[in-house]
């Protein structure tokens, strides 16, 4: 395991943008809070509030499942802990969340890209696959996280995606159920 680590660590140092490179850098800042949870949760407020039937319920699982995705991701992380690359950029990160494994946002940003996917639109899902790609190189080039806590925050993505869209019609049937007013 020491041998993976150290090869991961060398991987990921060979994928850092340099801080002279200012406009990449910005650029990939900027993708990478492009999947920070509260923008996410807010923007998906909004959209429960602004539409009716089938946007205003995709918002509400979707909120949901972000949520049940942070919870399982902190777990893990609290569980391994393993500590963040050095680096400067990111401090909000590195104080609020110290630890690197897996990476949270590429989690989210997969499972949204999956989610989707599953409207049927094959140019928004290029756009939101491609997105979910760069916000995880993102993570990596600002030296807030290692290639395999991308990975496999895009393999929890992945599965958190598409578990999501097993349970939406359970969801929607329970939440009409008990609390058909936020429908």
């Amino acid at each position: 395991m020491k041998e993976f680590l150290s090869k991961d660590a060398e991987l990921s140092q060979k994928l850092l943008i340099a801080e002279d490179r200012r406009f990449i850098r910005s650029f990939l800042e900027a993708i990478s809070h492009s999947c920070d949870s509260w923008y996410w949760l807010i923007g998906l407020v909004v959209i429960w509030a602004a539409t009716e039937e089938t946007p205003r319920q995709m918002a509400i699982f979707t909120a949901f499942g972000l949520v049940l995705l942070a919870i399982v991701v902190l777990a893990a992380k609290f569980l391994i802990k393993r500590p963040r690359p050095e680096g400067e950029f990111g401090q909000i990160y590195r104080v609020t969340d110290p630890h690197s494994f897996p990476s949270g946002h590429a989690a989210r940003a997969m499972a949204i890209a999956f989610i989707f996917s599953t409207i049927g639109n094959p140019w928004l899902t290029i756009v939101v696959f491609v997105w979910a790609i760069l916000v995880g190189y993102s993570r990596v080039a600002l030296a807030l996280h290692y290639v395999s806590d991308v990975v496999v925050g895009w393999l929890i993505g992945l599965v958190s995606g598409w578990l999501a869209m097993l349970l939406f019609p359970h969801f929607i049937r329970l939440v009409g159920e008990f609390f058909p007013s936020i429908l």
